[in-house]
Formats: C-alpha cells, sequence, structure tokens
C-alpha cells in the first residue's frame, strides 16, 4: 500500500507511530487552506452546493478542502480526523456527487437501477443516525433514496425500503451483515464505500464484520476510510481493501486537538456520597449551557440521571440497557433545547454530534487518556471555548495520574473537593449559597415528556434474533443481537431485554443469538385459552384419598 500524506501545514517527516507504515510522499496542503474557497470551487453538484447553502454550509472545513478534490476524482483516501471535524461532509459530498438518483440522466441506463451505489458503514446506531442526517440535508434538492440500516428497528421496514430501492445505505456492520446473509441487502452495485470511525469499529469488535461487508461490494469501487487513529488491524484492512490511498491528516499528529486549548480542565477529588451534590451545583454555574455528563456504567449512568431530574435539572441518558426508541427521544431532546443535561455512558455516546456544549463533566474517571480526550473532546469545539470537570475517586487516583502523565496536563493530584467547599464556587463561578435544588423558578425547560417516545418497531415480527437484533423487549424481551435493540420502548424489561448491543460488547459479552425465553418458536403455539409466555402450562396435583391411594387433580 503506498500512500500520499496531505496535512494542513505541509509539513514533511516521518509518519508517527501510528501511521500507516508506507512509502510517504509528502505534498502541501497550505494553498487550500490559504483561499477562501467555497463547495462550487471545487466542482459539486450545483444541487448539492444550493442544499448546503441553504443550511448556512458555505465554506469547507479543513478535513473537507483537503479532502474534496482528492475524493472528487475517485482515489481510495485514508482520513485521519477527530469527530467534530466535519469529515461527514468530507466524504458525504463526493459520495452524492458520483450517485444518480431517480429522474436524472442516467438513471435508467444504471446496470441494477435501484441497487445501492454508495455504501456507509458506522460502529453506532447514533453515528449512523448522524452521518444519515447529514447526507440527507446535502441531498435535499435530489431525489437521493437514503436508508439506515442498524439494530433496534424492526426489520421488516428496512427489508421493505430496500426492496423498494435505495441509492445509500448508512448503518452499522452487525444489522447489514445480517440483511446481507439473509439475501435483503445487494452491494454489487456499490461502488462507493465509506469506513467512519474505523478504530472504533475495531474498538466493538466489527472489524471481521466490515471485512465480510467489503467482500460482497464490487472488487473495483472508491474507498474512503476515516479513523481517529491507525491501529495495526486497521491499517492492515486498509492494505487489503485500498488501492494506493491518499493519506489526509486533519490536524498535526503531535496536536491533541484545537478542542483541549480552548477548553479548561479542572479536577477535583470527590467523594462518592457527595458526588452528585457537586455535581447539582456545578449545573448551575454561570453561563452554564448544554452540558454532557459521562459515566463508566449504564447503572451510574441511569442512576445519575434520575437524581438530576428528582433535583429539578432537565436531563436525559443515553446507555446501553435503553431501547432505541427511548436513546433517539434523549437526543431529541437535547438538541431541540428540552433538556440541558445529557448523562451517557463511553459506549453509548460514541458518534453523538451535538453542537454549543459548555460543560463535560467526568462523573468517574476515564479509564484512559484516548477516553478522557474523547470525552472533553464534546466542548470546546469550533474556536468556543469550554469547560471539562473530572471527578476521581480515592480509588481511581492511580489511573488519573497515568493520563495525567501521558497528556502532561499538569494536574498529577486532584483537590479534594466537597459540594461546600469554596474553591468549587470560586473555580466555576457558582453563585454563592448555590444547593443541590434547582430552584423552581429556574426549571424552564420541557424535559423528556416535551419529546415523543416513538416506537420504532423494535419487537419486530421475526422469531429468530439476528446479529443486530431489533426484537427487543415489551413483555420478556425478544432476540438480541449484535448491534443490540434488545431494549423496547422506555429502558425495556429488565428481566431478558432492554440490553443493546454496543454496551453489551463494551462489556466483554457477544451476543450468540440464541433463542431467549420469550421468542415463539412454530411449536409452541399456546392452546385456546391459554396466555403467551411460559404458556401456563396446567399443572397436575395428586390428591389423597381416604383409602391412602392417590388421584389425578386438575389445577
Amino acid at each position: 500500500m503506498t500512500t500520499t500524506d496531505i496535512t494542513p501545514d505541509g509539513a514533511a517527516g516521518a509518519p508517527a507511530g501510528d501511521q500507516p507504515p508506507a512509502d510517504v510522499d509528502y505534498s502541501s496542503a497550505s494553498a487550500i487552506q490559504a483561499q477562501d474557497v467555497s463547495f462550487a470551487d471545487f466542482g459539486v453538484r450545483e444541487e448539492i452546493v444550493r442544499a448546503l447553502s441553504d443550511s448556512g454550509i458555505t465554506h469547507p472545513f479543513p478535513i473537507q478542502a483537503m479532502t474534496l478534490p482528492v475524493a472528487l476524482q475517485g482515489h481510495d483516501i485514508i482520513g485521519q480526523a477527530k469527530t467534530g471535524t466535519g469529515k461527514t461532509l468530507g466524504f458525504g459530498v463526493p459520495l452524492l456527487h458520483r450517485v444518480v438518483a431517480p429522474g436524472e440522466p442516467g438513471f435508467d441506463e444504471l446496470p441494477a437501477p435501484g441497487k445501492p451505489q454508495a455504501l456507509v458503514v458506522a460502529p453506532t446506531r447514533e453515528l449512523a443516525s448522524q452521518v444519515a442526517r447529514d447526507l440527507e440535508t446535502a441531498s435535499k434538492h435530489r431525489n437521493v433514496r437514503i436508508v439506515q440500516i442498524y439494530g433496534g428497528r424492526a426489520y421488516e421496514p428496512q427489508i421493505e425500503t430496500l426492496n423498494t430501492g435505495v441509492e445509500v445505505v448508512v448503518g452499522t456492520p452487525g444489522r447489514m451483515v445480517d440483511l446481507l446473509n439473509q439475501g435483503h441487502l445487494n452491494l454489487t452495485r456499490a461502488a462507493t464505500v465509506v469506513l467512519d470511525e474505523a478504530d472504533e469499529m475495531l474498538d466493538l469488535g466489527f472489524l471481521p464484520d466490515v471485512e465480510k461487508i467489503l467482500s460482497r461490494t464490487p472488487a473495483v469501487r472508491h474507498t474512503m476510510l476515516f479513523s481517529a487513529t491507525m491501529p495495526g488491524p486497521v491499517v492492515s484492512m486498509a492494505r487489503r481493501y485500498m488501492s494506493q490511498p491518499t493519506h489526509i491528516r486533519a490536524a498535526d499528529p503531535d496536536d491533541e486537538g484545537a478542542t483541549v486549548k480552548n477548553t479548561r480542565q479542572v479536577v477535583y477529588r470527590a467523594h462518592a456520597l457527595d458526588k452528585v451534590e457537586v455535581l447539582a451545583r456545578i449545573l448551575q454555574a454561570e453561563g452554564r449551557g448544554r452540558t454532557i455528563v459521562f459515566a463508566r456504567t449504564k447503572r451510574t449512568a441511569a442512576k445519575v440521571s434520575d437524581e438530576l431530574r428528582t433535583r429539578g435539572f432537565a436531563a436525559g441518558a443515553i446507555h446501553g440497557d435503553l431501547g432505541q426508541g427511548a436513546r433517539e427521544q434523549a437526543l431529541r431532546a437535547l438538541r431541540h433545547g428540552n433538556i440541558d443535561v445529557l448523562v451517557a455512558t463511553d459506549v453509548a455516546a460514541r458518534g453523538i454530534d451535538v453542537t454549543d456544549v459548555t460543560h463535560v463533566v467526568n462523573y468517574q474517571c476515564p479509564e484512559d487518556e484516548r477516553t478522557y480526550l474523547h470525552r472533553i473532546g464534546r466542548t470546546g469545539r469550533a474556536g468556543n471555548k469550554g469547560t471539562a470537570i473530572t471527578f476521581v475517586d480515592w480509588d481511581d487516583v492511580p489511573r488519573w495520574q497515568m493520563i495525567d502523565r501521558t497528556l502532561d496536563l499538569g494536574h498529577p493530584e486532584p483537590v479534594e473537593t466537597y459540594s461546600s467547599s469554596p474553591h468549587l464556587f470560586s473555580d466555576l463561578g457558582i453563585p454563592e449559597g448555590t444547593k443541590g435544588r434547582l430552584p423552581k423558578g429556574a426549571q424552564k425547560l420541557g424535559g423528556l415528556d416535551a419529546e415523543e417516545l416513538e416506537d420504532l418497531g423494535e419487537t419486530g415480527k421475526r422469531t429468530a434474533g439476528g446479529r443486530d437484533g431489533g426484537r427487543g423487549g415489551q413483555g420478556r424481551g425478544g432476540q438480541g443481537g449484535r448491534d443490540g435493540g434488545r431494549g423496547g420502548q422506555g429502558r425495556g424489561s429488565q428481566g431478558r431485554g432492554g440490553r443493546s448491543g454496543e454496551a453489551r460488547r463494551s462489556e466483554g459479552q457477544r451476543s450468540d443469538g440464541q433463542r431467549s425465553d420469550g421468542a415463539a418458536r412454530p411449536d409452541d403455539k399456546p392452546a385456546a385459552g391459554e396466555g403467551s409466555g411460559e404458556g401456563q402450562r396446567r399443572r397436575r396435583r395428586r390428591r389423597r384419598t381416604s383409602n391412602g391411594s392417590t388421584s389425578a387433580d386438575g389445577a
């Protein structure tokens, strides 16, 4: 694999340690960056330029300016960029530029009109949904049909949409492989393939599925791979499935990102019984806007979210025990301003792109430096200032010191902090006298209930669980799957259902697709008058008669 490396400053030198080991020809992108260019200057279709302009997008971000001239020529690309850098349009605009939609010249001459012409593979449902929305925005003046394929939704609507005909498929690996195996997804005409956040797909164990998907696409295709880092397995996959890719970096490899430079970082050693009280006071700091609170476990995320709502805050949660409908409800509420606090686990938050986040709170210490940067990178974007607060328990001090030493943060010893500590108020601009409950007069947002909890068909109609699930749990829950979807509405059932594949994979587990007790089998039809579920079999008991013998009695 030979790569051409493009960086914003055009600096030459050997690739960084996590870069693809290859013969590298460094070329400068400074000319591109110095010009005040627009999307039209790259020769992008007029309908796409107009659609972006309608949304207030007229000038490309650096990653887009570097990607467009290469991608529009059909060259394979390895794009190294973090979430929030604008990479979606970096690959989305070239992808849409090549797609031929119904009613456009050449559509009827396609070898298979209605079969997917482009494919985007993402690690999580939330990222897939975000990518699909961005593509829909950029193609609103064209008749491009875009379908989202991921777990947590019923199979039937997705299958029906594929059968009707689509141009672009966006989804997660597990559900895609499932539909490929069933013969519902045909990728033989997918001439453009995008792998978004490939390193996250590696972390979630999806690379084998991704390679299976790639093997079902044309041998000659346009492939674009985007990843924040380039670990060995991702490099190996790129070597096997890409042809002379151009390696594009959105930032200097030694720079941890402008988001960190714009983010004030505060670290406190907080005590478990006092952390919610501390958090509640932080959420009343002056100038506090949208806030994301990160937790390491699903249980903690649910508990903190519930506690904040009890204290009067407009809070929602995103974690693996929630069904897809509840997760999307929380995200809509945050985007629409009905809540301003989102409590999330690391896995569930991957791919969520929310603007104007002023504060990030690490309620539990991150696992490592990469997770720390990923969390605090949610604030301080697009030149805005942000604040990141990290709580460190006594047991987590060694872990934090390792993170601090690796990133050279200068906070090796977190300051012991209580909800009454004067420095807490002065550090974060919390008004004096603030307590751990939001006053009634300040409770002005609509909350989660202001957003409808959609019925996404999470129970489906299938009799066997797929790799992405999608049958989640009303009653006792249906089949689980590799991309989750086991949860029903709200939090699903706590017995068999309600757990998503992403979160379960983060715990080192993989769904085996076997039937649960709530799954119907062809020979399990209940008799007339009997309920479903366990079948409510009639029990028989023995009654002792007067002569000492026993007789059967229906119970």
